[in-house]
């Protein structure tokens, strides 16, 4: 038996305290009757609804996904884009995509059911690093790229301190291959970075989520989490 609240969270239908208000304003109802108590507690065959929407409860499942570029971070897509769940055909609990990546973004994603999981993953107050290799335009030094370690302005806010190594540079081409990890989730936050200190992104992946990475994993393809990962991404998440 779990709390009510949490049950509704690990289901993806807001997270903990938001659930706790939906109980409190007599909006949930389990096996017909409207409970506004935060420390009832059901099981798996008790039926919850949510303004008479019934909650289905499933055993939380956690993927690693490889999302190809020119793939929507979403479970739908009202332009009929192909969105990151058209690749888990073998897959029948109702799963969705930890956060997103931009459409032309390619590289790792986290696919569950939980909401509890994700919501830790994501909320702003908790700092999982976030590992990106970008193909940039230009040849940067390490001294055209130092703002990014202390911060720069994009959307009228400064970023949190950023790491960045430069991996390779191609005078020919013009072009570098930098690697940048950021901490936040900001709407194309790297992009954006990269742009404010002048050298624009043609290319973007995120390699790492935490210590999560890639290894194994070819694009379209993905893997189930073990419990450990599972752990240790909850872990970082709390710092």
């Amino acid at each position: 038996m779990e709390r009510l609240q949490k049950v509704m969270a690990h289901c993806g239908v807001a997270s903990r305290r938001k659930s706790e208000q939906l109980i409190i304003d007599g909006r949930v109802t389990v096996n017909g009757k409207r409970i506004t108590e935060l420390g009832y507690k059901v099981g798996n065959k008790d039926q919850i609804e949510v303004d008479g929407v019934p909650v289905y409860q499933e055993e939380p499942v956690y993927f690693a996904f490889y999302k190809p570029r020119g793939v929507i971070s979403a479970v739908s897509d009202d332009k009929n884009r192909k969105v990151v769940t058209d690749f888990f055909h073998g897959v029948s609990e109702r799963i969705f995509p930890v956060g997103r990546l931009d459409y032309d973004t390619s590289g790792l994603i986290i696919m569950t059911n939980d909401g509890e999981f994700a919501n830790a993953l994501t909320h702003p107050k908790h700092e999982v690093n976030k590992t990106y290799v970008a193909k940039i335009k230009g040849t940067p030094t390490n001294d055209e790229l130092r703002p990014l370690a202390r911060g720069v302005k994009i959307d009228g806010r400064k970023t949190a301190p950023a790491r960045f190594k430069v991996l390779s540079s191609d005078r020919t081409k013009n072009t570098s291959i930098v690697e940048l990890i950021i901490h936040e989730g900001r709407n194309h936050q790297v992009k954006k970075m990269f742009e404010a200190v002048g050298f624009p992104v043609i290319k973007l992946k995120r390699e790492k989520i935490g210590q999560l990475d890639l290894i194994g994993l070819s694009s379209g393809k993905y893997r189930e989490l073990s419990k450990k990962e599972v752990s240790q991404l909850l872990v970082e998440a709390k710092g």
